[in-house]
């Protein structure tokens, strides 16, 4: 279905109906980038969260629903997203899609961060529905999940190991919240101590800690990279599902590749990237073109 759907996504698709499209969801990312390297992560997260759960339709955009589910309490980056589409209904009414706005953003968000490019297919249409808590919950992997769980969970959108391995890599930058890797840091075994102890420093046992905030690559936190899979060869991914990639494993081998090879990373991410955005979207006739991202027509 998702490669059927795929086949009608064009990179040209704005060309005529709104040629300056791109450059200005390119000048808008760029400045929100400049003023908070933190945001490039959070609006690539935002693709993530939308593609995953029923498909990139924007529908983590509309307000209340998906939002307010468990893991998606976190999110952030929605005005940067609005502002993007006002700028855009000024020059190309109801063209836009937000969906299209999001798969966008995420890679200028990545090459403003130092990261590799690629083409994004659009044509996206946006959703006139979100999806329940429940699904949200069951569509997006928790950071307690296992190698297996991963595989499986990305398995069944398409993604195979290699592309959950790269798109896994996004987490050269941004942040995690102190609750999200509590257990990988206290109870876990395949952390490096000294690591483990510098954050045990600011993110207590049992409870608390939900505005502590650690980098998820403490090594180049705001530049993308491949550092993050270096850091797993020595035991200091932030998240358990992290450091389940390289743990005598299946995929120990991917992550030994993408640390020693930065344009193999690359590679594999701008592939998987352009596969995950081809994630069930909505085309032709379906959903419609949202006038405010937040809300349906």
């Amino acid at each position: 279905m998702s490669s059927a759907a795929s086949a009608q996504l064009s990179s040209t698709f704005y060309d005529t109906s709104c040629p300056k499209a791109l450059a200005t969801i390119k000048s808008a990312v760029d400045a929100a980038v400049a003023q908070e390297a933190r945001m490039g992560a959070s609006l690539l997260r935002l693709h993530f969260h939308d593609c995953f759960v029923q498909g990139c339709d924007a529908s983590v955009l509309l307000a209340g629903n998906e939002q307010n589910a468990g893991p998606n309490l976190s999110l952030r980056g929605f005005n940067v997203i609005d502002s993007i589409k006002t700028q855009l209904e000024a020059i190309c009414k109801q063209t836009v899609s937000c969906a299209d706005i999001l798969a966008v953003a995420a890679r200028d968000s990545v090459v403003a961060l130092g990261g590799p490019s690629w083409t994004v297919l659009l044509g996206r249409r946006d959703s006139t529905t979100a999806a329940s808590s429940t699904t949200v919950m069951n569509s997006l992997l928790p950071p307690s999940s296992s190698l297996a769980q991963l595989i499986s969970g990305y398995g069944n959108l398409g993604l195979n190991p290699t592309d959950m391995v790269a798109l896994s890599g996004a987490h050269t930058i941004g942040q995690a919240h102190c609750p999200s890797y509590r257990a990988h840091i206290y109870s876990d075994t395949n952390i490096n101590q000294t690591f483990a102890r510098s954050l045990q420093a600011s993110c207590p046992a049992g409870s608390g800690g939900a505005a502590v905030l650690a980098p998820l690559d403490t090594t180049t936190p705001t530049r993308f990279d491949n550092a993050y899979f270096s850091n797993l060869l020595s035991q200091k991914g932030l998240l358990h599902s992290d450091q389940e990639l390289f743990n005598g494993g299946s995929t120990d081998a991917t992550v030994r590749s993408f640390a020693s090879s930065a344009s193999a990373f690359s590679s594999a991410f701008a592939t998987a990237m352009v596969k995950m955005g081809n994630i069930s979207p909505k085309t032709g006739s379906q959903g419609q073109i949202r006038l405010s991202c937040s809300k349906v027509n």
